[in-house]
């Protein structure tokens, strides 16, 4: 769970970024495979979300940098150089991207946003197994009935003390979350009633509702509004937009959603 797996030549492999390059290409694999399946351009699909991908880096580290804005007044370098990421940031970012991008490639938003996402979550359960091996996103002591992990000296996690795996929590989440879309996704395919963007909604609800839920198990410094964590906070307000995508879709109907 260290830092550093091995090293090839004089150049060390760290664990953090070794499984993030895994869920990329997870999640890359995934995307082309059921694009095939769901009749669209594949080529148009790896544009958006190699964009997507990029922007959404980008959208990671900004909204790190704004939960670590006194940090970052005080020492720059130290916030802007970091591994340090925030997934919402990195989800908002290239949704918001995706649409637009979508519009002006002449793609619907919705029908690829559904085929995104499954690759999305396991993108996402790779990266929370990176966490793991770095040692960040950490959970709390555990006490005596809870399940704890003991992180070794050269991990973000406090060293020789027992904590909850938050990180094995939520990569088990994003998984399933993943496993979910595409069994929704399939049995719903070919119904008269299926709705694009049904998936977006129904991915921001359990994702949501999963890290807000885990958030209350982490112990690690990311910010704060009121008494609730940045990601909480955050949290609600998905799940209200997704409760807003379904009323959406449901009110624009089929032909509609497929145009935007």
């Amino acid at each position: 769970m260290g830092y550093i797996l091995f090293n090839i030549g004089p150049i060390p492999v760290h664990g953090y970024g070794l499984m993030i390059g895994i869920g990329i290409v997870a999640a890359m694999l995934l995307i082309m495979f059921r694009a095939k399946g769901a009749g669209l351009d594949g080529d148009k699909a790896w544009r958006i979300v190699m964009w997507s991908t990029i922007v959404g880096f980008a959208g990671g580290k900004l909204m790190f940098m704004i939960v670590e804005h006194e940090q970052l007044v005080k020492d720059p370098l130290s916030v802007i150089g970091s591994s340090g990421f925030v997934v919402y940031g990195g989800i908002i970012a290239g949704l918001i991207f995706c649409f637009f991008y979508c519009k002006k490639i002449g793609a619907s938003f919705f029908k690829y946003i559904d085929l995104f996402l499954p690759g999305l979550s396991v993108g996402q359960g790779f990266g929370r197994l990176g966490c793991l091996m770095a040692g960040c996103c950490y959970g709390r002591e555990a006490h005596v009935h809870e399940w704890g992990i003991v992180f070794p000296d050269g991990c973000m996690a406090p060293a020789g003390v027992e904590l909850i795996p938050t990180q094995v929590y939520s990569s088990i989440g994003n998984f399933a979350i993943a496993a979910t879309l595409i069994i929704v996704d399939y049995a719903t395919r070919k119904r008269e009633g299926r709705i694009p963007g049904m998936l977006l909604g129904l991915y921001l609800i359990l994702y949501g509702v999963g890290r807000f839920v885990v958030e209350i198990f982490r112990n690690d410094i990311r910010g704060s509004v009121g008494i609730l964590s940045t990601s909480q906070f955050i949290s609600i307000f998905m799940v209200a937009a997704a409760i807003v995508i379904f009323v959406v879709l449901k009110v624009m109907g089929k032909k509609r959603v497929a145009d935007l």
